[in-house]
């Protein structure tokens, strides 16, 4: 069943100036949980709610390790897979104007790639393509098949050594046709970067432009989004923000290294952006009330497909979460290396919740329970019998 909009207007912005944000003394509780979420092992958080109550905004723990300053409530993160909602809306754009169709042969677009012919571009936004993730699969029996090196797993050292390198786009999907698809396509569901770098490049052969322009001019600009930024190979992070770390073994010696900055590349369009909770809740707000897709479109990207993952199914670029209550949000979370980005909405964009988590990262990942409960404790405050875990997929 697909999720509707109603009173919506066909592509018109109208997104409404938001009211002035309240930080901390108005609602106790949503402060008390984030300092409680940075007493469980995150170093720093930032929450902004926006609701019928107007909108709050909060951080607790520290901005950088040996300080004493919180995060910033209006700093920059890499707000990792949250960048596929930016791309698939990017593509659905370019759907409504006729340049691409959703069950098209994405090879027809792309002939330099040796795509099965049955992967259509739908398949690629919805991740039932069963294309290869080029970082890495995790199959069923616990077999781990890497693609390029990541600072999750055996390669970790690795990452840290060449975290400064750019991967192009064409690099990493070749990377990934080289191995075995995952599944015959179609016939079922799993999480893949490589499938949003195909629909950068698919997005960028149709227009004739970059991603970064095509994305300003077509969202950013639009929105206002003024934080938010398309790094490509940059290893820089706008000001302000807080700090990110990683915690690694070298000749026997644990080390812990600031990873703020670092070439995004290697996750690509699968997760590469920076943004801030700001700007996510005015994007997401917007896009469920219709401001940046026509109706019909928008219904499809939020029609849920099975994923196997329990109250999360999967549009196309979205999550469709499905909470204890029986609520519905429209939702897409994402971490990168250290830091992390929550996204969440009610269908109408009528309320939202977005936050900036930072933390010390670490090859066995052991900050991800940490995660999953801050996940679903934020989700339980605000949207009421909130339901997120397992945590969805992390780049």
């Amino acid at each position: 069943m697909s999720i509707t909009s109603s009173g919506q207007e066909k592509n018109t912005l109208r997104t409404a100036s938001a009211p002035a944000a309240s930080i901390g003394s108005d609602r106790p509780e949503l402060q008390q949980m984030i300092e409680e979420i940075v007493d469980s092992g995150v170093t720093g958080i930032t929450l902004r709610v926006r609701d019928e109550r107007g909108e709050w905004v909060g951080s607790a723990g520290v901005a950088e390790l040996g300080g004493t300053a919180k995060p910033p409530v209006d700093g920059h993160v890499r707000i990792g897979s949250n960048t596929k909602t930016f791309t698939a809306t990017l593509v659905l754009q370019l759907v409504a104007e006729g340049k691409i169709a959703l069950d098209t042969p994405a090879v027809g677009y792309l002939p330099e790639f040796a795509l099965d012919e049955c992967v259509t571009v739908r398949m690629l936004l919805q991740h039932t393509s069963g294309v290869f993730n080029f970082t890495g699969e995790v199959y069923d029996d616990g077999t781990i098949v890497h693609g390029v090196p990541v600072p999750f797993g055996t390669t970790a050292e690795e990452w840290v050594d060449n975290r400064f390198r750019t991967y192009r786009p064409q690099e990493l999907v070749e990377l990934a046709l080289s191995r075995p698809a995952r599944f015959e396509p179609g016939t079922g569901w799993s999480y893949s970067n490589t499938n949003y770098v195909l629909a950068r490049l698919l997005i960028e052969k149709v227009t004739g432009n970059s991603l970064v322009e095509e994305m300003q001019r077509r969202i950013l600009a639009p929105l206002g989004l003024a934080g938010t930024v398309v790094p490509d190979d940059s290893s820089e992070i706008p000001e302000p923000h807080a700090h990110s770390y990683y915690r690694y073994e070298d000749d026997g010696e644990q080390q812990t290294i600031d990873v703020t900055r670092y070439n995004p590349s290697w996750v690509c369009t699968g997760g590469d952006m920076i943004s801030t909770t700001e700007d996510l809740s005015t994007f997401i707000a917007a896009l469920n009330r219709g401001e940046l897709l026509p109706s019909e479109l928008l219904d499809e990207m939020r029609t849920p497909h099975p994923t196997g993952i329990p109250n999360m199914d999967y549009g196309l670029g979205v999550f469709v979460v499905t909470t204890a209550h029986g609520r519905t949000l429209i939702s897409h979370n994402g971490s990168n290396v250290a830091a992390a980005a929550l996204m969440y909405s009610t269908p109408d964009g009528g309320k939202t919740l977005t936050a900036a988590l930072n933390y010390v990262d670490d090859a066995d990942m052991s900050i991800a329970k940490s995660f999953r409960n801050a996940q679903q404790r934020l989700v339980d405050e605000v949207f009421g019998g909130g339901h997120t875990e397992p945590a969805q997929p992390t780049d």
